[in-house]
């Protein structure tokens, strides 16, 4: 059973990817125009969130800001090969990753994601986009400030989704870490070197992880990890 391939989930993944290249593209436009360095935009991109996290994400509020269509092909893979029954993903933005991955929890029989963004226009329109594809019952969304609504009530968790505050990955998931379990998978997009320590955190065994980059999508800072 594979619901990426036809039918609802595949249909909706196929309209939302339409739309966020629709939605994203005066940004990433306007990104090529500043011609500024990959180096140079990871670090405006930090100095930014450490000045003003809110405002950052305010003025994103109507892009998708997605995976790629590959990435998140990617993301039901793992959660199929983990055989994961709880998912936690921070930075939910419009819900396609979150479809990809609910569409997984399905295919396996059940189970539970918690996503959670900072703009509640973002989660109104995941908690939709979940619907539109028939998975709300496996979707919950929470509101606010990841540090806060994922402080409680996430039980054991199979599989971590990074995706939000490049400069709160490591401390997302120190305050993760005593709910994962052995083997479970984190996945990082735009985990990038320069922020917040959360690869040199990872690639340092003594840690308990495994990691590496990804092969794919390369720019975005795409990382894979394991608890050992």
């Amino acid at each position: 059973m594979d619901s990426l391939s036809t039918g609802l989930v595949a249909d909706v993944l196929d309209r939302l990817h339409h739309e966020a290249e629709i939605a994203d593209a005066p940004l990433m436009q306007a990104f090529a125009n500043e011609a500024t360095s990959r180096e140079e935009m990871i670090s405006q991109a930090i100095a930014a969130e450490s000045r003003d996290l809110n405002e950052v994400y305010q003025r994103f509020a109507s892009n998708f800001l997605s995976v790629s269509p590959r990435f998140g092909r990617f993301l039901y893979m793992s959660a199929r090969a983990c055989k994961a029954k709880r998912i936690v993903e921070f930075g939910s933005s419009m819900g396609i990753s979150a479809i990809y991955m609910a569409a997984a929890l399905r295919d396996l029989g059940g189970g539970c994601l918690i996503g959670t963004d900072l703009e509640p226009g973002k989660i109104e329109r995941a908690r939709g986009n979940i619907e539109a594809a028939g998975l709300a019952d496996l979707v919950e969304f929470r509101f606010g400030d990841a540090r806060e609504t994922l402080a409680s009530d996430v039980g054991e968790i199979d599989m971590v989704m990074l995706d939000g505050a490049f400069t709160l990955y490591l401390p997302i998931l120190k305050l993760l870490e005593p709910h994962l379990k052995p083997g479970a998978l984190i996945v990082g997009e735009n985990a990038f070197e320069e922020a917040s320590g959360y690869i040199d955190y990872v690639r340092d065994p003594g840690n308990g992880y495994l990691s590496l980059s990804l092969p794919f999508d390369l720019g975005r800072g795409n990382e894979l990890t394991i608890k050992t």
